[in-house]
């Protein structure tokens, strides 16, 4: 049964049926430690079920990432069928591929996000997080059934993308990696061989402003959990509270421009190319603006599994 557990700079919390916070009594200080002491963990899920209207109110705490840092934030490229549609791929041939993010870009959820003055074209992408419990040596084989003993948590993310900088220089790090571009949590769930079980009933949905933009369950991913950290652990070590985030559905800002015109544009030199594509990108509302409300939360339909909302205000800097 899963366990809903938050961070505030006072240390780490189970939250009741009713958003109450039972504090648990540890001594971890990352989520790694805290992830070694499910004793603890358990007494204060206890504790919170037994009386869940005691405990501190949850809007009365400002929470943090249950994410903490330095960690290894990896990710899957287009890993949903609609978002390898929306970016112009086949999503029965697009090859299952990674990158990096630096662990600097994590941040709070409710944290504003900020957008330097350099990046014009700033897109958003609601992602399902993976915490790791265990380590995962180079080698590992992962199967379904075995997945609970290497996945212990997971978490809400927004793989916050600097488009303009991502797309001509053909790499992600930097376009993914300034401070602020991946919003954690709010909650850290905790969860058992069951409720891994539920994983394709997830829906992931993200809006902007009140509009929806993101609205898919996992039933959309192409490279399933388990599968993707065999392939994963073919090259890369994961350790405890490293977190593999899973992919984004479509409707994120960036949209492929269609067939034919990327056909005409690969007549073009490369920066004849990407001046005509940004030129064209200029006329799209979609792309966060100062002051754009993002709220990002994954759950079941039913609220059986419910990793929360997360509320973050773009600010240009």
């Amino acid at each position: 049964m899963s366990i809903q557990v938050v961070r505030t700079t006072d240390g780490w919390w189970v939250e009741s049926g009713t958003g109450r916070l039972h504090r648990v009594d540890t001594d971890a200080d990352t989520t790694a430690g805290l992830l070694a002491d499910r004793s603890a963990v358990r007494q204060a899920a206890a504790r919170a079920a037994a009386d869940p209207d005691a405990g501190l109110s949850g809007g009365e705490a400002e929470l943090l990432s249950p994410v903490t840092t330095p960690c290894r934030v990896v990710a899957q490229m287009v890993n949903y069928r609609s978002h390898a549609v929306d970016s112009g791929f086949d999503p029965d041939t697009v090859p299952p591929a990674f990158f990096r993010k630096a662990s600097g870009s994590v941040s709070g959820p409710y944290q504003d996000i900020v957008r330097p003055q350099h990046v014009r074209f700033l897109d958003y992408e609601v992602e399902l997080g993976l915490v790791m419990g265990a380590g995962l040596p180079v080698g590992t084989e992962v199967t379904d059934a075995d997945l609970p003993a290497y996945v212990a948590a997971l978490v809400v993310a927004n793989d916050v993308s600097a488009r303009d900088l991502q797309l001509p220089k053909t790499q992600f790090y930097e376009s993914k990696s300034y401070p602020t571009f991946t919003p954690l949590g709010p909650r850290l769930l905790l969860v058992d061989a069951d409720d891994l079980a539920r994983l394709p009933d997830l829906r992931l949905t993200l809006k902007v402003n009140g509009t929806t933009r993101q609205d898919r369950t996992t039933t959309d991913m192409i490279v399933r959990p388990a599968r993707a950290l065999s392939l994963l652990a073919r090259f890369q070590t994961l350790q405890p509270g490293d977190v593999l985030l899973t992919g984004t559905p479509g409707g994120t800002a960036l949209k492929s421009p269609g067939r034919l015109l990327t056909r005409l544009a690969a007549l073009l030199p490369p920066h004849k190319r990407w001046q005509k594509f940004f030129a064209r990108q200029q006329a799209n509302p979609d792309y966060l603006k100062d002051g754009d409300v993002v709220t990002a939360c994954i759950a079941t339909d039913d609220g059986a599994l419910d990793l929360g909302e997360q509320r973050t205000v773009v600010r240009t800097r």
